[in-house]
C-alpha cells in the first residue's frame, strides 16, 4: 500500500439520513490509507452523494429526497459547515453530482432529468436559474423501466461534453452546457434491458466503461472526444458464475493508471477486479467487500474505498500490484453509509 500523501487529508462520507445515518461524516485518513471518523453534520436529508470542488475548499452534497436540492458546504479544520440554504431543483431523488463550468450537474433519478445550478464565486450555490435537461424514453424491463432514470452526470475527460447514464432508457446522452443552457447533442443506445447506472473514462486511453444494474455486466465503449461520440463495443460479467437472483451491481472505479477496473455489486456483497486493455477486459477475480451491499467505490493513492450501506461502514482496501485484486485491511462503522470522496485537510491545502 502507498505511505505518501496521506498526511493531512480527510474522507468526507455521504450518508441516507432516513436509515439512520449521520449525514456528512468527515473522518482523518492515515498514511496507510485507514480512517477514522471526526464528525458528522446532519442538517440535509440523506446527502447520498457528494463532491468536492477542485481547490478541495467547498463540498457540495445533493439530497436523495423527494422535493430533491443540492447544499454547499465550505470545508473547515472542525468539518464542513453549510454556506447559505440548499438550492431546490425541482426534481425528483438526485443521485450524483459533479462540477463542471462553474456549475453542479446533478442526475436526478426519479424525474429523469440533469440540472446545472450555477455556482458563485465563493463557492456558494445561485438559487437560479436553474438549466433541467429531461430525459424520455423507457426499457423493456417494465418494473424499474417504464420512464427515465437519470442516475449518474459528469463533464468527460476533454471538459467540452456533459455525460449523463440513464438506467430507464439504456441508454448514455451526451449533452453541453453553454450560457446557461443544458441541450441534448446525442443518445448513445446500449443493449435493451441493460440498465446502465454508472460510468467511468479511461485515464489515459478514449474510452469509457459502463457498468450496467439491471444486468451484471460491464459496458466497454469507444469515447470520441472531438465530436462527442460514445460507441460500444463489448460486453462483459462482472461475476464469475451466474448470480443466484438480482445481483444489482452499483460502483465503478479504475486506477489512476488505467490498468485495473472495479466494480461492487451489492446482491453479491463482492468487488469485481478486472485488467484493462482499453476494449478488453479480462476478470481477475472478485472478493468480498467487507460488509453488506456495497454502494459506491473510491479510488485514493493507491487505497480502494468502499461504502457498505446496509451494514453500516466504509472499508479499505489496498490493491494488488500485479493482479489488481483488493486486499481489505480494515472498516469503520458509518450508519447506511453511500460514498466517500478524499481531498485534502484544510490546514493542509
Amino acid at each position: 500500500m502507498a505511505d505518501a500523501g496521506k498526511r493531512g487529508r480527510r474522507a468526507y462520507i455521504g450518508s441516507f439520513t432516513a436509515a439512520g445515518g449521520a449525514g456528512i461524516s468527515t473522518a482523518a485518513v492515515a498514511d496507510n490509507g485507514a480512517l477514522t471518523v471526526l464528525t458528522g453534520v446532519r442538517d440535509v436529508p440523506d446527502p447520498s452523494y457528494l463532491a468536492l470542488a477542485p481547490g478541495g475548499d467547498t463540498l457540495y452534497a445533493v439530497s436523495e429526497t423527494a422535493e430533491g436540492a443540492v447544499a454547499a458546504y465550505r470545508v473547515t479544520g472542525d468539518g464542513p459547515e453549510r454556506i447559505g440554504t440548499p438550492v431546490g431543483l425541482d426534481a425528483n431523488g438526485p443521485t450524483h453530482l459533479a462540477l463542471h463550468d462553474g456549475h453542479v450537474l446533478t442526475a436526478n433519478y426519479g424525474s429523469g432529468s440533469v440540472t446545472a445550478v450555477p455556482v458563485r464565486s465563493d463557492g456558494s450555490l445561485a438559487g437560479g436559474p436553474l438549466a433541467v435537461l429531461r430525459h424520455t424514453g423507457s426499457g423493456p424491463y417494465t418494473p424499474r423501466q417504464q420512464g427515465p432514470h437519470a442516475h449518474q452526470v459528469q463533464p468527460d475527460p476533454s471538459g467540452r461534453w456533459i455525460v449523463s447514464v440513464d438506467l430507464g432508457t439504456d441508454s448514455v446522452r451526451v449533452c453541453t452546457l453553454s450560457d446557461g443552457t443544458l441541450a441534448l447533442h446525442r443518445e448513445i443506445a446500449l443493449r435493451p434491458g441493460s440498465g446502465p447506472r454508472h460510468l467511468a473514462f479511461h485515464p489515459l486511453r478514449p474510452y469509457a466503461y459502463v457498468v450496467n444494474e439491471l444486468s451484471p455486466t460491464v459496458t466497454v465503449c469507444h469515447w470520441d472526444g472531438d465530436d462527442g461520440t460514445l460507441k460500444p463495443l463489448t460486453e462483459h460479467p462482472v461475476l464469475v458464475d451466474a448470480p443466484s437472483g438480482d445481483a444489482y451491481p452499483s460502483g465503478i472505479a479504475i486506477s489512476p493508471d488505467g490498468r485495473f477496473l472495479w466494480v461492487a455489486t451489492r446482491g453479491e456483497d463482492v468487488l469485481s477486479a478486472f485488467a484493462v486493455d482499453d476494449e478488453e477486459l479480462r476478470l481477475v477475480g472478485t472478493v468480498s467487500c467487507a460488509g453488506h451491499w456495497p454502494r459506491a467505490l473510491t479510488e485514493a493513492d493507491g487505497v480502494l474505498y468502499v461504502a457498505n450501506e446496509r451494514s453500516g461502514d466504509v472499508a479499505w482496501f489496498s490493491v494488488d500490484p500485479e493482479s489488481g485484486l483488493p486486499r481489505h485491511h480494515g472498516s469503520v462503522e458509518v450508519p447506511a453509509a453511500s460514498c466517500v470522496v478524499v481531498g485534502e485537510a484544510p490546514d493542509a491545502v
